[in-house]
């Protein structure tokens, strides 16, 4: 409906500009005529052309560039803009006789000496815009299938990612339950019991990419809850998070690596007690900077942060959804600890 009001506004368009110009012509060289009867003419000759315009545009997609060699379809062209001007000429004529009362015979010889180049001329104009719109619209389809086929590939990539993350939190769960087995068996079964439940919620949420912040620390306090049975009093846990990142969108899981890892490297070696600090805030640039903080002993001198399943399956995932504009450091702790600073565009869940 839309296309068909377009097709016709513009083709009355075009009559109006001629009929202006008729007009102003026929004053100029002293015969001038009336407005109503300009346009009348020159509405009948382009509603004409608009008529014929549509199988031309047929046929010029039935018979594009390419399909045959350029002189064959020079010539099939060539054939139908003849035909495209005599049917114009017929047309034109049946037009005049109710429209304007001239005779059919005298309209015809009239548009044969007058108009033939000039139809031809509209002929071939049709079927380059029509071969233009057509080259465009392929593009577009091609660019549209490109976008869709790389959408594609990063959700498959993204998948593999998380269904990597799952077996691997799974592993280094029942590793800790297993140690805690010969030490304490209600405590072990205590955290069975929460390990089945956290893994039901990240089951769950094994199609999201994204989730709420809000819904990330929740998570992440769940499996804390876990490990808290695990370390007893040596464990504690500060937030530090920004009411204005609660409904910021963050990849699924991607705190949980980074606390798993000071866990394990900061806070299991060490006997003293052990505080993780998770922190939010949003910083310039409508980004989101997420921290993850210990107080072990940090790093070695010499040794480097970026090992293991869990941090490389972070940098890989925020890779994945941000590109270059996602970025991963491993700073000192305030307390001689371990920092883990992720920064990517914030956007917002709707």
């Amino acid at each position: 409906m839309v296309k068909g009001i377009a097709f016709l506004g513009f083709w009355t368009l075009v009559g109006l500009a001629f009929a202006g110009q008729m007009y102003l012509v026929q004053s100029k060289i002293g015969v001038p005529v009336s407005w109503s009867f300009a346009v009348t003419r020159s509405l009948a000759d382009w509603y004409v052309f608009a008529a014929l315009s549509l199988p031309a545009i047929a046929f010029s997609r039935r018979f594009p560039l390419g399909c045959a060699p350029l002189p064959l379809l020079a010539s099939v062209h060539g054939v139908a803009s003849l035909v495209f001007s005599l049917v114009w000429m017929l047309g034109r004529a049946a037009v005049a006789v109710p429209l304007e009362g001239s005779p059919f015979r005298e309209t015809l010889r009239h548009a044969l000496l007058a108009t033939l180049f000039f139809n031809l001329l509209v002929y071939w104009v049709v079927i380059a815009v029509a071969h233009a719109a057509s080259f465009y619209e392929s593009l577009r389809e091609r660019e549209r299938r490109t976008l869709e086929l790389e959408r594609r590939v990063t959700e498959a990539r993204l998948l593999a990612l998380q269904m990597q993350l799952n077996p691997h939190f799974l592993f280094n769960a029942l590793h800790g339950v297993s140690a805690l087995m010969y030490r304490d068996v209600d405590a072990a079964d205590r955290m069975l019991v929460k390990l089945s439940t956290l893994l039901r919620h990240a089951l769950d949420r094994t199609d999201a990419q994204q989730v709420r912040l809000r819904d990330e620390i929740s998570f992440l306090d769940k499996y804390l809850e876990l490990e808290q049975i695990r370390f007893g009093s040596r464990l504690s846990v500060k937030h530090e998070l920004e009411d204005a990142t609660a409904d910021a969108l963050v990849p699924n899981l991607v705190l949980q690596p980074l606390v798993e890892n000071a866990l394990k490297h900061s806070i299991e070696p060490n006997t003293k007690s052990g505080v993780i600090t998770l922190r939010s805030r949003l910083v310039d640039g409508g980004r989101i900077r997420l921290e993850v903080e210990d107080n072990g002993r940090g790093l070695a001198p010499g040794a480097s942060a970026e090992g293991g399943i869990g941090t490389a399956n972070t940098r890989n995932r925020l890779s994945e959804l941000y590109g270059r504009r996602a970025t991963v450091e491993f700073l000192p702790g305030s307390e001689g600890g371990l920092k883990v600073v992720l920064e990517f565009p914030h956007s917002r869940a709707a």
